[in-house]
């Protein structure tokens, strides 16, 4: 009965994140359908601790919970990735890649508080004056990555747009993203088709140095 748990539970996360069982094989370091014969054939019977702890680390639970062990409450923390990436505040910047620096813990209360409900989190750093006075140069930008919906009303996003990464407010426009800054010396940019633009996630909060 516990290694049933632990495949319905690893099964409940993947569809909760929109990964599949196939990429998360690759995320531990094994074939594409590692995974999916845990889940579907019973094989292995029992995930190695190794695997069991990179996945729990990356779905932020409980290493008991993914192992069948036990059933437990949820962490009071929610980790967010902090990745090697300078979301443009200006003129913008290249990234080839999204390195992972490490993560760091937030309070779920905080998050509750914010309107964040799910564990997809990052961290990246604004460079940049246009979207100030709410965003600095060299503030840390925290993500929702489970949140990619423009509204009609506008927000502020964490994008790619043309290979490169910035941080701006979008509003939505039909079929289009309008991408504006708060700074007035900065022009918005023209409103650009939807599939032109790939949204990362809805800026929730930054952190600064005193």
């Amino acid at each position: 009965m516990e290694m049933a748990d632990s495949r319905a539970t690893l099964l409940a996360l993947a569809e909760e994140h929109g990964e599949t069982l196939a990429a998360l094989s690759r995320l531990i370091g094994r074939n594409e359908a590692y995974l999916q014969q845990f889940v579907r054939r019973g094989t292995p019977r029992r995930l190695a601790d190794a695997d069991i702890t990179r996945l729990s680390r990356y779905f932020g639970v409980s290493e008991a919970e993914l192992s069948g062990a036990a059933v437990v409450p949820p962490l009071p923390v929610v980790p967010a990735r902090r990745l090697d990436v300078a979301a443009a505040a200006g003129s913008g910047s290249w990234v080839e890649e999204e390195r992972q620096l490490g993560e760091v813990q937030f309070d779920r209360g905080m998050l509750g508080q914010l309107g964040v409900a799910t564990r997809r989190l990052a961290l990246v750093t604004a460079r940049g004056e246009s979207m100030l006075p709410a965003i600095r140069d060299g503030d840390q930008v925290l993500v929702d990555e489970g949140d990619t919906g423009v509204p009609a009303a506008g927000a502020v996003f964490v994008l790619r747009l043309d290979g490169v990464v910035m941080v701006k407010r979008v509003q939505r426009l039909g079929d289009r993203l309008l991408l504006s800054s708060d700074n007035p010396d900065y022009p918005a940019i023209p409103a650009r088709r939807v599939e032109e633009v790939t949204v990362l996630g809805r800026a929730v909060a930054i952190t600064r140095r005193l």
